[in-house]
Order: C-alpha cells, then structure tokens, then sequence
C-alpha cells in the first residue's frame, strides 16, 4: 500500500483511531463516514448499566432462583472446606493406635462431605440452566426490541449507516452481552457472595490470618481501579473497529459486480487490510491492558498466601494452633483471592458487553419518526395531491427543491425531467413522508400530508424504484408483498397486466419457484417486472415510478407501458425517467433544475416552447 493511499484511509476511517468526537457528516445513499461519526458520542456507563438491568430484571423470577442456587452452590463450597479441618485434627491427634475407629470415622465423614459436593454439583448445573434461559429470554427481547426500533427510525438514519454497521449490532454486540450475562456476571456475583462467605469463616478460623489476608485488599483494588480506568475506551474502539469491518465487508460483498468490473479487487484487498489490522491493533490494546491485571494480582495474592503460610507455620510452632484450622485458613486466602483474579481475568469481556450494549443502546435512543397526524380517522384517498411552495434540503441550509408548487388530480399522470440532482427523486420522497419539508404544504385530497398517519400515507402509496429488492421467497410471495391480504389470482392479474405473467410461467415452478439472493437466478429485467407487479397489485391510488423501466429492454418496456396504462388508471401517477419516450404521455411534464421547476405543461407544449425539454428531447432523439 502506498502512503498516499494510507493517507487517504487514515482520513476515510479517522474515527477509529481518534477519541474526540467526529463531526457528524450526512450522506445519501449510506456510508461509514456517518457511522463512524455517529459512534464518537459521549458514552455514559450508568446509563448504559441501567438499561441492561432493566432487561435482565424482567426474568426477575428465573434469575432469584438461579441466584439462590448459586447462593447454595457457594455456601457448600465454603462448607466443604471447613469440614477438612476435623477431618485432618482428628486424624492426626484423637484416632492414633486407634485404627479401625479412625477409620470409621473417616469413612463417615468423607461421605458427608462427597454427598454435600454432589448437591453443590446439583446446585451448580440448576443455577447454570436457569440463568441460561433468562439471559436468553433478555437477549430475545433486546433483539426483538431493536429490530422493532430499526422499523421506527426515518430513512435519513440509514442513510447516515451502513448495513453492515447496524447488522454488527444485531450480532457481534448482542453476542458480547450474552456472554458476559452467562458467564462473567455469574462469576462476579458468585466472587462477591465467596469473598464475604471466605471472610467470615477465615475470622471465624483464625482472626489475625485473615487480617493479614485482607490487609492486601487495598492494594488489589487499586491496580484493577487503575486498569480498569485505562481499559475501557480501548474495548469502545475495538467495537468500533468490529463495526467498521463488518460494513465495509457488507458493502463490498453486495456490490462484487461493481468491484469486478472496475477492476478494484487490490483496492478492497487493501481497504480491507487497513480495517482488519486497526480492528487488529484495537484488540491487542485493548486485551494487553486487560491480561495485565490478571499477572500482577496474582502475584500480590501469591505474596500474601507465602505470609499467610509463614505466620500461620509460627503459630502452629508456637501458640499450638491446630494443623487443620492452618490447612483451612490458608484454602480460604486462596478462595480469598480467586475470585479477585477470575474478575480481573474476565474483565476485557465486561468492557466488551458494555461497548457493544452502548452501540445498541444508542440506535435504541436515536430520534424515531415523529408522528404529528392528528386526523387519526382518515381511511381512504383519492390521490389529489397538491404541493404549494415547497421548500426541503437534506443538511440545513443547502437547499435542495426550492418553491415547488404543483397539483395532481386522481388519474393524472406526472412526470419529472431534469439533470442528475435536480431533485427529481426528492419530491416522491416528501410524498411519502421518508423526510419532513422545511417550509410549505403538501396535501392529499385537501389534507395536510403531516396530519395524515404515516401508516395509513404509505398505504395509499405504491412505489416501483431504480434499485431492486426481492425478498427470500417464492415468486409469488414478492408479488403480494404489495398486498398481502392479494389473493392467487389477483396477483396472477398484476402480473399479467405488465407483461410478467410469461415469464414467470416458465420458471421451473412458476409462481412457486423460490428467489434466493435478491433474485440472483433472475436477469435484471425480469426482477424489475416482479418489481412492478408489486406496485400493480397494491391497491394504492398513488403510484410512483422513479426509473421503473431503466433495467429492462425497449421491447419489455413497450409491453410494460401497456400494462402500465391500464395500472395507472384512476390513479395519480408520478414518473420520474431519463427515457423521454417514458414520460411523452404525461398529462402534465415538470422541468427540474437545480430544485426549481423550470417549465411545465405537456408534451407538445414544452416541445413548442423551445426551451430546456425541447433541448433534452432532440438531444436524446438523436442518440436514439
């Protein structure tokens, strides 16, 4: 790679190397420069705590009896050690030249103490399975309630995401809570529970033992506090890494034709180099701080198991303490300490689970669509839409359609012309409402479209677009999706109706045969037909086509035309399209440039003006 090329790359994905906040930047058609701005918010860890709580807290019944099974699991563990000590005392001093009563005994007390560890294991395996199912419950309910979030968000969040971004969250974030729920949270709750079990019974064995053991507790805190401090927006970088890769990934995977006909098969390789050595880099930081606690608080607890050991050895010498209350003592700094060391060792998860809880959180948070319809009793619509100075841009202050006025009666059809960026697109988007206008009006049948609910809107909206998207399923499946309550033969008829029935007939099942891969094993063309009919079976009485024929052949367009005159009837239509042919029947052509309308009226009007369609319309005439 060349260090221009780094350069560039460094620019492209400064987000993941920097901690400061990026500048949140807009880009239509998605991007990762607006999610990897998007990630540079403040992050708050209460907040953050508080909401898996919330999750976890609604199996409240499962995880009390996992807590008390893990309640029993410790406390018999700590039992068990305390019953060594007299079973090592009396087997040392009470049962000498005594044999077979020492044997007896032995025997019986062995036994209490096999049975009382195969309740633990008992208690063990209940505690796991049980809190199994309710962190998977609280994970089905995460999941859940972000994919219903996603269906919330407005069109300009995903414009401002990628795919791949969004999906990591779904995954790999959710992936990371899961295991600390069904594996760190566990060992933290149990450390806790044995830490204040182990001291207790260690006061109870032998107070100034354990004063020596817990003198050490101080110092075991502050180097995890200073860690722990220094690890945690290392671990946020790395899920921001992981995003990162997984949607460039996404991106390039979805668009192989594009890599391979441009030749760019080096580029991605380096592009994707680039992102996989700083998810590389972010996950040694982020792991190197994090081993680092577990060696350093090994040894300070292996410091304080030698003194408690030399301490105890003297007064065993000296003030006749008993060898089995030593054996117990020094097996309790050992629990002591355990589950100090397995937190540290199991921290880097922690921080894992919380970044990627904070990724999810944060599109939980982001600013849904404001619902503003007031006229919740609206049913049906003609389809008379009316625009009156209409003002929109997508980033503030840089207009995009400026004083757009126009009005469409149920039947009409309405075509857009102009240049690329005119803001042809724009206008169908603001009739559905996929973004707010800045200033002005637009109604349906009189009615402000912002009072109108946004479900009921978009019902009344049938649109075929440019970029095509078939489902996983059969053909007829993508058919009715327009209207699923269509039936067979209602979408037999809109396929009939533009020109898709004949080849749908001689697929290998016909209506029946499964699309896979957004349609891979159909030609561009007929995925489009599939597109229309659709559009065609929905009952909509607003249509709009935005290049809907630009993927298909002169002749399949001549036959979608005639299926789409009898689609477009009684309803109002509006085409956008660089085909002029497309537009020629309009009743009403609008010219864009530069987000004003220019010029209107219908085709032979505009030819007889002279002005910018009559340049457009010779000027494709003759590269026809």
């Amino acid at each position: 790679m060349t260090e221009e090329r780094e350069r560039r790359l460094q620019q492209k994905y400064a987000g993941l190397s920097s901690r400061a906040p990026a500048k949140k930047e807009f880009s239509i058609g998605g991007g990762r420069a607006g999610a990897m701005a998007a990630q540079g918010k403040p992050k708050d860890t209460k907040q953050t705590v508080k909401k898996l709580v919330w999750y976890l807290s609604r199996e409240w019944a499962l995880i009390i009896v996992a807590l008390v099974c893990l309640l029993a699991t410790t406390v018999g563990n700590l039992a068990a050690t305390y019953m060594l000590r007299p079973i090592i005392n009396e087997g040392i001093s009470q049962y000498i030249g005594n044999v077979d009563e020492g044997m007896r005994v032995l025997t019986l007390r062995v036994i209490g103490l096999l049975t009382l560890y195969v309740c633990v294991r008992t208690m063990h395996f209940i505690h796991k399975r049980v809190m199994l199912t309710a962190s998977q419950r609280s994970l089905n309910r995460l999941r859940r309630d972000l994919y219903e979030k996603l269906q919330k968000l407005p069109v300009r969040y995903f414009d401002t995401h990628s795919t791949g971004d969004l999906m990591s969250r779904f995954t790999n974030d959710v992936d990371t809570i899961g295991d600390m729920v069904n594996t760190t949270l566990v060992a933290m709750i149990s450390g806790v529970i044995t830490l204040v079990g182990t001291v207790i019974l260690m006061i109870v064995t032998n107070f100034w033992l354990a004063m020596i053991t817990i003198a050490f507790t101080p110092l075991l805190t502050f180097v995890s506090k200073t860690i722990l401090k220094k690890s945690r927006p290392l671990f946020s970088k790395r899920q921001r890494a992981l995003g990162a890769l997984n949607g460039f990934s996404e991106e390039v995977i979805s668009g192989q034709k594009v890599v391979k006909i441009f030749g760019r098969e080096d580029a991605t390789e380096e592009e994707f180099e680039y992102l996989n050595q700083q998810l590389c880099k972010a996950q040694i930081s982020a792991q190197t701080r994090s081993i680092l606690m577990g060696p350093i608080n090994h040894n300070i607890c292996n410091f304080a198991y030698a003194i408690t050991a030399c301490v105890g050895g003297i007064m065993v010498v000296t003030n006749g303490f008993d060898i089995g209350g030593l054996t117990v003592s020094l097996d309790y700094t050992r629990k002591f300490n355990q589950p100090i060391n397995e937190i540290s060792t199991q921290i880097n998860v922690v921080f894992s689970a919380l970044a990627g809880a904070e990724r999810i959180f944060e599109v939980m948070d982001a600013d849904e669509e404001v619902e503003t319809a007031r006229l919740s009793n609206v049913k049906e619509l003609r389809g008379h839409v009316t625009l009156e100075h209409v003002h929109f841009g997508y980033v503030p202050d840089v207009p995009v359609l400026h004083d757009i006025t126009l009005t469409a009666k149920p039947g009409q059809k309405i075509a857009f012309v102009g240049s690329t960026g005119a803001g042809k697109t724009t206008v169908t988007n603001l009739l559905s409402r996929f973004y707010e206008i800045e200033q002005g009006q637009i109604f349906i049948d009189g009615i402000p479209i912002e009072q109108i609910p946004r479900p009921v809107l978009r019902s009344h909206v049938a649109m075929v677009l440019q970029d095509i998207h078939l489902f996983t399923g059969t053909v007829r499946e993508n058919i009715r999706y327009g209207r699923l309550d269509a039936t067979d033969e209602e979408v037999e008829a809109a396929a009939k109706a533009v020109s898709a029935h004949d080849f749908i007939i001689h697929l290998e099942k016909g209506y029946d045969t499964l699309l896979e891969h957004d349609g891979a094993n159909l030609s561009q063309g007929q995925r489009q037909l599939l597109n229309i009919a659709r559009a065609a079976v929905s009952h909509a009485p607003i249509l709009v086509l935005d290049e809907a024929t630009s993927s298909v052949d002169t002749r399949t367009e001549r036959n979608i035309e005639i299926g789409m005159d009898a689609l477009m009837e009684n309803r109002t239509t509006f085409v956008i399209a660089h085909r002029l042919s497309t537009v020629r029947k309009a009743d009403r052509i609008m010219v864009l440039e530069r987000g004003h309308i220019i010029e209107s009226g219908n085709h032979q009007e505009l030819l007889a003006l002279g002005g910018r369609y009559s340049d457009l319309y010779h000027e494709i005439a003759k590269l026809d």
